[in-house]
């Protein structure tokens, strides 16, 4: 944590994407990222997302949510390489999670 006034500690705050699509500000981190303009979600491991962001520019469209709940309420889909089941399920009917 950074020093606040007097030496206190500021609170770590993340910026998490919210069931509506819209940032917000959290204490505790998302457990899943997701990319704006791809409109999809995945593990913060993914490895095809971390190729992704080294490249460059990805970065910039990256986003956060809180649960996969929230991912899918804002309009997100399964990303293929790291949530293969939920893809599948997407795959088979984009209408039940997410936009095709």
């Amino acid at each position: 944590m950074n020093p606040g006034p007097a030496g206190r500690p500021y609170p770590r705050t993340y910026t998490l994407c919210g069931p509506d699509g819209e940032p917000y500000d959290s204490s505790a981190p998302g457990t899943l990222g997701g990319h704006r303009r791809g409109r999809l979600y995945g593990r913060l491991d993914c490895p095809s997302a971390l190729r992704a962001v080294a490249r460059g520019p990805y970065a910039t469209h990256r986003v956060f949510f809180p649960d996969e709940g929230t991912a899918v309420a804002a309009g997100y889909r399964p990303c293929a390489v790291c949530l293969p089941a939920q893809y599948a399920r997407w795959k088979a009917d984009p209408e039940s999670t997410g936009t095709p």
